[in-house]
This record gives C-alpha cells, structure tokens and sequence, in this order.
C-alpha cells in the first residue's frame, strides 16, 4: 500500500512540475510577444539604491525612452542630472560639466551594462538562456522572474535580476539589481505608455 500512495505521489509531483513548466513557456512567449510588437516605450521611475555596508538608501528619480532595436534614453532628473543614451554601439554620458561618447565594443563593462539596461526594460533577458538561469512565479497580479547569472564576467556583477511585469500589459513595472556584494537596486516604472511618438534626438549622441 504504502508502495502505491509513493507511485501517486511520485506521479502527482511529476504532473504538477509539468504544469508549471508549460505556465512558465507560455508566460515567457506572451512577454516575448510584446516586447517584440513593442516599438517605442516611455515611462516615469523612481531608483532606490541600498547599500548593504552603510545600511542606507539613495532614491533618484527620472525619465526613460526606449526605442526598438537598440536606442535607450534613461535621464535622472533627481536629486542630480545624469543622462545616459545607448544608440546602437554608441554610448553618450552626460551631466552639467561634460559628455563622453563610448564605443560599447571597444569597453566588455560598458557593454554588459548596456545589454542589460535594454534587455531589462522590455523583459528580453528572459530568452537569453545563455547569459542567465530564469524561473517565472505568479505572485498576486503579477510575474515575477528571477534570473541568475551564468556567466562568469555576469556573476562578477551580479547575484541575481528580478524582474516584475504585469500581467495586464506583460511589461516590466520593476527591476531589482542585486550586485555580488549585496548591494540592490530597485527601479520602478511608473506611468508607462508604448507605441507612441518619440522625437528621434531624444536618443541623439551629443
């Protein structure tokens, strides 16, 4: 008897991992959908910066463009204003006193950075299997995802990424960022609007 409640048991397990298994693709394939008809996207957030050492935070707020394929405008406006413009291969970083233009080709760190800021905002991290480990849960009105790091240079940055989207609109909300010495970084997406106009010098490198 007790052989037969282990088989159902065994079997019970084996047809419910299957069922989250196939949640988890058909999640992954809506969000993908998206962000592939998803053409332009501009949004509100508020950055809030934990520093495990000190125990502290740090909240900055600003403004975000995106355009498909590769053009990504994320502007602080407070408390201090930092601009950086990703179009293409090219990287603007701006403030008050200067701008450099990087060649995100000629610097790895760069490029990772750059990679992850515009896979993160349209949920494109989620089919990149070679760079992370991802795992989907359903948690009240939303998906969360967290993704972990496989790649050496990557877990050199990072623990892990979360990813919170929206079921309604299969878009990203929130982004945590926790860093290989516990520090994290949450970014909330607030007032989101896609498929509308932008001015293409948003995204201009100068």
């Amino acid at each position: 008897m007790k052989r037969y409640l282990f088989i159902i048991l065994l079997l019970c397990s084996a047809h419910i991992h299957l069922m989250a298994q196939h949640q988890e693709a058909q999640i992954k394939q809506k969000i993908s959908q998206v962000a592939a008809s998803m053409k332009t996207m501009q949004c509100d957030f508020v950055q809030t910066k934990h520093l495990k050492m000190l125990n502290d935070k740090m909240v900055s707020k600003g403004i975000m463009f995106y355009q498909q394929s590769n053009c990504l405008r994320w502007e602080y406006t407070s408390p201090y204003t930092y601009t950086f413009i990703l179009n293409n291969d090219k990287v603007l970083l701006k403030n008050k006193k200067r701008n450099d233009v990087i060649d995100v080709n000629q610097n790895k760190v760069f490029k990772e950075i750059a990679r992850i800021m515009m896979n993160s905002v349209v949920g494109n991290c989620l089919q990149d299997d070679k760079s992370f480990k991802s795992s989907i849960s359903v948690v009240g009105g939303e998906w969360v995802a967290t993704l972990l790091p496989l790649r050496k240079d990557m877990k050199q940055m990072f623990q892990r990424i979360v990813l919170h989207f929206s079921q309604k609109q299969a878009v990203v909300t929130q982004v945590e960022l926790t860093e290989k010495n516990g520090d994290k970084t949450v970014i909330e997406l607030k007032n989101i609007k896609t498929n509308g106009p932008i001015d293409t010098h948003m995204f201009a490198l100068h």
